[in-house]
């Protein structure tokens, strides 16, 4: 093993000399950085495909096997909430044992979790696969973000981070159309078997490309306890979102868990001041970029995860598409992602962070005000618009917070930052979806009543307004059989137009999120450890 630089993590600020941004990169294959991308990039596409592609087989796999909606849920929550808790732990194993190994094990692990999915025949074995599936996306995430911040020199490193970014976004926003096509054209299994063909090249070129990478003072031992508590932390966090828009915001089992959660952060917190070798140093979070970093990826998340939440329901059920042309309408986002995250990466390179996060943010905050004056009948040049701005703004914001991240911490915490930043993705996501969720669902309940009486329709029973009230938030006309035709047309009339107001406030909530992220943008500066990747601890 080469030498490397050793990187203080007190926060003190004292560090030893970078390592010459222009290392000289390995010859041929091994180690070929761009090489090294294109191989992360297969591995990182599967996980993200699967965060979104698998919500058009529900209704398929719920026909099949004969799953009630509730059993449908939990193959999305058993998922995310395995990658969420398991995240910064898998990002640990990366720096104690080789970030090279770690990729490798998840993407074997992971093609072979989607295999076995494809095979199961009760929804019990599909959720137990799908847990294992994001424990092992969990291994495989932040990894890949190791092995490009130690296979890269600085110069490169946000271009290598904009074409992750983009595919990511691609993959993430690709999901539902692919998904669509494989289920009308094949099966829903054949949502999962694809990953088996994808994980075996990215396994093959794994092998073949991927040089491991260790920091020489990396870490060499398990902070247990340390493991035990975050876990629990972000697992009491994770369920009470998940859980929330099922039990109430009100509701004492929710609090609980939150409670619970803020509890055990605190004992972490506490925990790792002790430890000899903490899971995370908290002298990381004295880096102040870096703590914006994390919060900014998680007002991006909440703000753009929340606000596409809505959009589906608005395209498939007002609209009236289906899933695979409401994967089209999407193209404009998923496009200005794609050519925006590597064009993002050149620009944060010449002119640091700061100003390309902000100008993201502001473009994001914007897009999602123009969501909030969708109507029923807006057209599709109009809605390209909006969501072409969106993908535009969120493209430096994905490349730069994850370089501000990963860059301003030490080389052998490169597997940690990566597991802090997609877990900041996560939970953002899970907080976007059940907050704005909460202010969908109120809207609606406020509203309903109102526009129902007006429109001339019969009254309901309160058992009658909760069902319809539960219909509407996703855009459903609450019709019952045999309604006469004059009458499915107001009630359909209803349903839409308090749709669209619970949806347009949701909106307004997540520009407002987006614009408080400006600010914090400001915070941010380019990684000061960056430097020190390429070219280092080579095994």
């Amino acid at each position: 093993m080469t030498s490397q630089t050793t990187i203080d993590t007190t926060g003190s600020g004292d560090k030893a000399p970078a390592a010459p941004s222009d290392a000289t990169p390995a010859a041929g294959l091994r180690g070929h950085p761009w090489f090294t991308l294109i191989t992360v990039a297969v591995g990182v596409m599967m996980v993200a495909l699967d965060g979104t592609i698998v919500a058009i087989a529900n209704p398929a796999i719920g026909k099949d096997l004969g799953a009630s909606w509730s059993e449908l849920q939990w193959i999305t929550n058993a998922y995310f909430l395995a990658l969420a808790v398991s995240l910064i732990t898998a990002g640990k194993l990366g720096d104690r044992f080789g970030h090279r190994q770690t990729f490798l094990i998840g993407v074997v692990g992971f093609a072979a979790a989607s295999g076995a999915i494809g095979l199961s025949d009760s929804i019990g074995l599909v959720v137990t696969f799908r847990v294992l599936q994001g424990l092992f996306g969990a291994l495989l995430m932040p990894a890949a973000l190791g092995l490009l911040r130690a296979t890269f020199p600085a110069e490169k490193l946000n271009m290598a981070i904009g074409i992750w970014g983009m595919v990511i976004g691609a993959s993430t926003a690709g999901g539902p159309i692919l998904g669509g096509v494989l289920v009308q054209h094949v099966s829903w299994q054949s949502v999962f078997f694809i990953n088996v063909p994808v994980g075996l090249v990215a396994l093959v070129l794994g092998v073949l490309i991927l040089r491991d990478h260790r920091a020489e003072n990396a870490p060499r031992s398990f902070d247990l306890l340390g493991i035990a508590l975050l876990s629990g932390a972000m697992f009491c966090l994770v369920w009470a979102l998940i859980k929330a828009p099922t039990w109430g915001w009100g509701d004492g089992k929710t609090w609980a868990f939150i409670a619970g959660s803020v509890l055990l952060f605190a004992l972490f917190s506490l925990w790792e001041t002790k430890v000899g070798e903490p899971l995370i140093p908290l002298g990381l979070f004295r880096s102040v970029p870096l703590a914006a970093g994390v919060v900014l990826m998680v007002l991006m998340a909440i703000a753009f995860m929340g606000g596409l939440f809505f959009v589906t329901f608005y395209l498939q059920n007002v609209h009236g598409m289906d899933p695979v042309d409401a994967g089209t309408h999407l193209l404009p986002l998923t496009g200005m992602m794609i050519v925006g995250s590597p064009l993002a990466g050149a620009v944060i390179t010449k002119l640091g962070p700061r100003v390309p996060l902000a100008g993201g943010m502001v473009a994001t905050a914007i897009a999602m005000y123009g969501m909030s004056t969708l109507k029923a009948d807006t057209g599709s040049a109009v809605m390209s618009l909006w969501f072409a701005l969106l993908g535009l703004g969120l493209a430096p914001v994905m490349v730069g917070a994850t370089e501000v991240i990963v860059g301003n911490a030490p080389m052998e915490l490169s597997g940690v930052a990566g597991g802090l930043q997609q877990a900041a993705m996560q939970i953002g996501g899970s907080l976007g979806t059940a907050v704005l969720g909460a202010v969908m669902a109120s809207k609606v309940d406020s509203d309903l009543p109102g526009n129902w009486a007006d429109a001339g329709l019969p009254k309901l029973t309160p058992a009658q307004l909760d069902q319809a009230s539960e219909a509407v938030q996703v855009g459903v006309a609450p019709v019952a059989k045999g309604t006469p035709e004059p009458i499915v047309e107001k009630i359909t009339s209803v349903a839409h137009d308090t749709f669209i107001s619970g949806m347009s406030l949701a909106s307004l909530v997540a520009a407002g999120v987006a614009a408080v992220a400006v600010l914090v943008a400001l915070l941010t500066r380019r990684g000061e450890n960056a430097e020190s990747g390429a070219g280092v601890g080579h095994i």
